[in-house]
């Protein structure tokens, strides 16, 4: 089985999107933040447009 490879990674602000596919084969977005003490991660959206927005409007409360 092959891992989940990101590609197509962009980043805003502290935050990162990036596009895999499933294990179905499905292409799959997601967006994830990187700030340290911040549990922030979306689950798969199927556009792009809605793993973007998430990340936009993500605001960081790291504990």
């Amino acid at each position: 089985m092959r891992p989940n490879r990101f590609y197509n990674v962009i980043r805003i602000g502290p935050v990162q999107v990036g596009t895999h596919r499933d294990r179905l084969g499905r292409t799959k977005h997601t967006a994830v933040c990187t700030a340290p003490g911040c549990d922030f991660a979306t689950a798969p959206y199927a556009s792009r447009a809605a793993a973007e927005l998430a990340a936009r409007t993500h605001r960081c409360n790291p504990r």
